[in-house]
């Protein structure tokens, strides 16, 4: 074999490759190429192998053909696997792409707690009227609880509280914490830092040692309010109340006032509606009186007034306090109190 035929030879065996490296799609054809020219029984090794028996003369020239057609060869095979790489690529992100003229996956909705819902519609309906909504501390100081509204240690009204007491006291010793039973002790922390006119409702978590029974729970929320200001009468009360009861539970409502006690009021009413149910007649939800009561209320006690430094010869004021769950059990036909926090959400989803 002459060194023209032996590099004619190779150049052919070159172009023959190429060819054919270009129509392999994938990388078993790949791999067949492979082992058809650059293998160990490959064309071209063979070639290689040949030049051996080649003058020396004609070697070199023949040598560096067929070393130059391996190194393009190599370079060949290199590129065509990086293309067929970046066409499956290509391919799969293509079958994964999102058809966004197709309807989205469904997403949970949520919703507020029924126990939210009321407590923002009592605070919206009273903000409405001029009160500021405020909040405060869930364990509290026996002075707040009790003390500061007119209920000192040993007075019987204290049985009306069943306190979780808390093991601290302060550094006198004599002024034990607890769990506020009651949103009232905001009364006290606001006037002690605010001059009147003061017009506030005071939504929170209150707590107490009492068994559970369809419209009685250990914690629960309650909406306390509180105007002070000059000239303040029970007729403002009535009248602020009354519009709160038509704004809940509709323009048609009728409200009733009567004589109660609160050891922090004086004088104190309980205020009531006329049932939805049965349009004042009776029926079981109101006992047969025609009447649901929903809070209690009454004028501010002077002695409250003067512990916090105002001069009631000066200012009177109101305080009215009710529970929102009692009020979403009547606004939303709820039978048991106990299912606001049992977690269940067949009931919940009612409200989402």
């Amino acid at each position: 074999m002459s060194e023209a035929n032996t590099t004619d030879q190779v150049e052919d065996l070159q172009s023959k490759a190429l060819r054919e490296l270009k129509v392999a799609s994938d990388t078993e054809q790949l791999e067949a190429w492979r082992v058809a020219f650059l293998g160990r029984r490959g064309e071209l090794t063979q070639v290689l192998r040949g030049l051996g028996s080649l003058p020396a003369e004609e070697r070199r020239a023949a040598g560096a053909a067929a070393n130059a057609a391996r190194v393009a060869l190599e370079q060949g095979l290199e590129d065509r696997e990086q293309q067929i790489k970046q066409a499956d690529a290509a391919a799969g992100m293509a079958g994964e792409a999102i058809d966004v003229t197709l309807p989205g996956w469904p997403v949970p909705r949520g919703g507020l707690h029924p126990t939210t819902r009321i407590v923002r519609d009592i605070c919206n309906s009273f903000a409405s009227m001029g009160f500021s909504v405020v909040e405060g501390p869930e364990v509290e100081w026996d002075t707040y609880n009790f003390e500061k509204l007119n209920i000192p240690k040993g007075h019987p009204a204290r049985d009306m509280w069943a306190t979780l007491w808390v093991d601290h006291t302060d550094e006198d010793g004599d002024h034990p914490m607890l769990m506020r039973t009651h949103t009232s002790p905001m009364q006290a922390r606001v006037m002690e830092k605010s001059d009147p006119p003061v017009r506030v409702v005071v939504p929170g978590r209150c707590y107490r040692y009492e068994a559970t029974d369809p419209t009685h729970e250990w914690h629960f929320y309650q909406v306390e309010g509180l105007a002070v200001d000059r000239g303040i009468t029970l007729a403002d009360l009535k009248g602020t109340l009354y519009e709160f009861a038509r704004r809940i539970f509709g323009a048609e409502r009728k409200v009733r006032f009567r004589c109660d006690y609160f050891p922090f009021v004086e004088p104190g009413v309980d205020m009531s509606i006329d049932c939805f149910l049965c349009d004042g007649k009776g029926c079981r939800v109101c006992a047969d009186t025609g009447w649901i009561e929903i809070m209690g209320a009454g004028m501010v006690h002077p002695k409250v007034l003067e512990g916090v430094g105002y001069d009631p010869n000066i200012y009177t004021g109101f305080a009215f306090g009710m529970g929102p769950e009692r009020v979403a059990l009547l606004k939303y036909g709820i039978e048991d109190i106990r299912l606001f926090y049992a977690n269940d959400l067949r009931f919940l989803r009612q409200f989402a």
